[in-house]
C-alpha cells in the first residue's frame, strides 16, 4: 500500500460509519454503512431490508467517511473507490463490527455485508475553519 492509502485506512479506522454511493435504476444513492478495513479491504455491514446491497454487488461503488460532526480541530474525509462483493463475513469479521442496531426505519435489522476491494484511495483534509460542525445550526435553532 502506498502511503497515502495507509494513513487512509488509518483515518478510517477513526469513526465507525460512513456512506457508500453507487447507482440504483440509472440514478445516483448515498447509503449508511458501517464499516470496518482488514488486510486493506474496506468490509461494509448494512441493512438488507433496503435492497442497496444487490445493486452494490459487482458494481464500482465509492465509500467515504469524514470526521466532521467531531471537535477535532482538522477535518478529513476519505474516499475508496472499488468493486464491491457481497460476502459472508469471517467470525473475526464479525467480532470487529460488534452489535449491530436493533431497528432501522422500524423494521428488525437485517445484515448484509459488502466487501470493497480499493482501486482508488484518496484522502481531504481542511484546515483553518473556526466554526465547530453543527454550531450554525444549534444558533440557527
Amino acid at each position: 500500500m502506498s502511503p497515502e492509502e495507509l494513513h487512509a485506512v488509518e483515518l478510517l479506522r477513526r469513526v465507525p460509519y460512513g456512506r457508500v454511493a453507487a447507482s440504483m435504476r440509472a440514478l445516483p444513492f448515498l447509503a449508511l454503512a458501517r464499516h470496518i478495513v482488514v488486510d486493506g479491504r474496506v468490509v461494509l455491514r448494512m441493512h438488507a431490508g433496503f435492497g442497496h446491497h444487490r445493486a452494490c454487488n459487482g458494481s464500482v461503488v465509492s465509500y467515504g467517511a469524514d470526521n466532521f460532526n467531531s471537535w477535532d480541530t482538522g477535518w478529513w474525509s476519505v474516499q475508496f473507490t472499488g468493486t464491491a462483493q457481497v460476502v459472508e463475513p469471517t467470525p473475526t469479521e464479525l467480532e470487529l463490527f460488534g452489535p449491530g442496531p436493533h431497528f432501522v426505519n422500524g423494521e428488525v435489522f437485517d445484515p448484509v455485508y459488502l466487501r470493497i476491494d480499493p482501486q482508488f484511495v484518496t484522502v481531504h483534509s481542511l484546515a483553518g475553519n473556526p466554526t465547530r460542525p453543527n454550531q450554525a445550526y444549534q444558533h440557527a435553532l
